[in-house]
């Protein structure tokens, strides 16, 4: 909890830093402080849900690949229904 403290005092100090040093008011300073995290933290809501849709999208592809790549390996090991028995040359 103290690391998220800290970083949010950093994150409003250096924003109201940046804009108090583009604008020279305080007002705007706070203002920009104040709303710029808030606006940010919505807008990290919105990207962890895209993440989390990406990241699924993801694990299901790999799960299809996995067991089909599984399937084909089992297919081969088991020489495809073929044995050595199957095969006869003429003389």
């Amino acid at each position: 909890m103290k690391k998220t403290i800290t970083f949010a005092v950093m994150h409003f100090s250096v924003a109201f830093t940046v804009a108090y040093l583009l604008t020279g008011s305080l007002v705007v300073g706070g203002a920009v402080a104040l709303v710029e995290p808030a606006i940010n933290t919505v807008a990290f809501y919105f990207h962890e849900m895209v993440w989390k849709k990406l990241e699924d999208k993801e694990e299901v592809t790999e799960g299809q690949t996995n067991e089909r790549s599984q399937q084909l390996s089992n297919g081969f090991s088991d020489n495809a229904g073929f044995s050595n028995n199957d095969i006869t040359f003429a003389s």
